[in-house]
């Protein structure tokens, strides 16, 4: 570890909290339906949506009715999507010539971007057309994206309201978060890339003369624009095979900075808005403190496993002062390829710069456990908001047990009926995850796909589905996923970890804004302070350790004592 490489870390995290605040406040009037910056130029546009889609802004719904509606927007994304990728060999834009996915590849894919989780079991460059990556893709990055965040605000009103049954609208909530916030940023941001270097064109690909003399063909297309809402809607999914490691995608350092700022902008001030829209400033804050104490803690771990070097690779004579460069861009080094991988886990982002299965033993376990811990450290936008919301429940639930008094938050009294829902998102992810990878671990045809034997392929595996089930989209590397067994599971892991989640937390919400909004007592315990960001966090560190630790102990802690050993397998 050098200290360049801590102050590159430190300026990032400064940049993303000076921004914290404004977008929070700009997003709270956005979803508030208070004048702002942006009504002027697009108010008009958004009265016209309305009308076209013969919506009635001003109605509301109930949580059920707010469910349903998302539901069925993502159903219908699902299948069109889908119908995308099967007839990809039929529709414009597709001058390389590319098939029609296969039947389960095609739900694989379709899942992952309308489930915001973007994983990936085929190289974009070699299979997908321009038009599949433009109309299919990146039209789901935007509207899964605006999905998690019109259900996050949604919880904040729960908090908000008082002896109410309605949560908003949801096609309101939906349209706003995409007209006002995701489009706007995202053409600025992908003009920024387009200035550091990344391609934005409907060009197939170029041919270059190597410096040998031969003549080799580079794919090209709208990268900029994808790349753009790929970050800013925590999506993660690349147009390149190998994401942003590419040096289309990601091509300088101060592209990888903006990558990284992305990703957190959006979802960090969410929860800045929560604290606004609720009166309460001071929680939200709270709220990003956990989420930062975590989120630094798998930085520096990471980067401190990573700059260690490879105990193996040192016997075989490399350097040892170098660290562990395997699977790291020169151009980013350890430093930031330790904080896009702790970022993009921490987030339900996805995107990397580094193959993570290329991390030491303990590098790689800290991005696998961040995913595990529930996908709140900011988290995807808006599901991790609303995600931290469900631990903070459970945080007040169990400092309610400690003083003998009824749990409170924000006001609400937290009750049996909300620690029912709670404990059934909460168990979701376990199940999905510990269960697939069970199976997956005991069937030999699954076990064929993993690419190293021993506790490194047990890693491979269980990354598979927590990734999946955590809507992260990353991948441990080396497996083989695209395979009928893979591309269902994981399908399924999406799904339960999307929508199977969010059903419990929306009742939650319905069930507390019909409750009395109380002001505090003497007997209240406070939850913006120091001692709730302690218990905050050892929840979510509890409930992550005891979940998983067992199966963290046979995969990446055997494959770090293995390595530290100086055993291959």
């Amino acid at each position: 570890m050098t200290l360049i490489g801590w102050l590159q870390i430190s300026l990032l995290f400064l940049a993303v909290l000076l921004v914290i605040k404004p977008l929070g406040l700009y997003m709270a009037k956005v979803f508030s339906g208070e004048r702002h910056l942006l009504s002027p130029v697009l108010a008009r546009g958004e009265r016209g949506l309305y009308r076209l889609a013969g919506i009635d802004a001003d109605k509301e719904q109930s949580w059920r009715a707010y469910v349903t509606a998302m539901l069925m927007f993502s159903l219908m994304g699902f299948l069109a999507l889908y119908a995308i990728l099967r007839l990809q060999a039929y529709l414009p834009l597709n001058s390389q010539g590319f098939a029609g996915m296969a039947p389960d590849l095609a739900f694989n894919t379709a899942v992952s971007f309308v489930t915001n989780t973007n994983w990936q079991n085929y190289g974009g460059e070699t299979t997908l057309s321009h038009f599949s990556q433009m109309a299919g893709l990146t039209v789901q990055n935007f509207l899964s994206a605006a999905t998690g965040i019109a259900l996050a605000v949604a919880f904040t009103r729960a908090f908000a309201r008082s002896k109410v049954t309605t949560l908003g609208n949801f096609w309101v909530d939906v349209t706003r978060a995409t007209l006002y916030v995701l489009l706007p940023l995202s053409i600025i941001v992908a003009l920024a890339f387009v200035a550091m270097g990344l391609p934005q064109t409907l060009d197939a690909s170029v041919t270059a003369t190597t410096l040998e003399g031969a003549n080799q063909m580079i794919s090209l297309g709208p990268v900029a624009s994808q790349e753009a809402i790929k970050q800013l809607g925590t999506n993660g999914g690349g147009f390149f095979n190998v994401n942003a490691a590419h040096p289309f995608e990601n091509p300088t350092a101060w592209s990888n900075y903006l990558n990284i700022f992305a990703m957190l902008s959006i979802s960090s001030a969410l929860v800045y808005a929560f604290g606004e829209m609720v009166g309460h400033r001071r929680q939200g804050w709270a709220l990003i403190s956990a989420m930062a104490v975590l989120l630094v803690a798998g930085v520096a771990v990471t980067y401190w496993a990573e700059a260690q070097g490879n105990p193996i690779l040192t016997s075989l004579g490399v350097d040892p002062s170098l660290g562990n460069m395997e699977g790291k861009e020169i151009r980013f080094g350890q430093a930031m390829t330790a904080l896009y991988a702790a970022v993009t886990t921490g987030l339900s982002d996805g995107g990397v710069n580094g193959m993570h299965g290329s991390f030491t033993g303990l590098g790689g376990l800290v991005p696998m456990f961040l995913i595990q811990l529930g996908e709140v450290l900011p988290g995807g936008v808006g599901s991790g908001l609303y995600g931290m919301l469900v631990f903070a429940l459970l945080s007040v639930f169990v400092a309610g047990l400690m003083v003998g008094r009824t749990p409170e938050f924000l006001g609400k009294k937290i009750e049996g009926r909300e620690m029912k829902f709670a404990m059934l998102a909460v168990l979701v992810l376990p199940l999905a995850i510990l269960g697939f990878t069970a199976v997956s671990a005991m069937l030999p045809l699954a076990v064929a796909s993993i690419g190293t034997a021993g506790p490194h392929g047990l890693s491979e595996i269980l990354y598979a589905y927590t990734s999946a089930a955590g809507n992260n989209g990353s991948a441990f590397g080396g497996l083989s996923g695209n395979t009928p067994w893979y591309n269902t599971t994981l399908g399924l892991a999406m799904l339960l970890g999307r929508f199977a989640y969010v059903v419990p937390v929306m009742a939650i919400a319905g069930s507390l804004a019909a409750k009395v909004k109380a002001p505090g007592s003497a007997g209240t315990f406070p939850t913006d302070g120091p001692l709730f960001v302690g218990l905050l966090v050892g929840i979510i560190l509890i409930l992550g350790g005891l979940q998983f630790f067992p199966a963290l102990a046979l995969g990446p802690i055997a494959d770090h004592l293995a390595m530290l050993a100086g055993q291959t397998f």
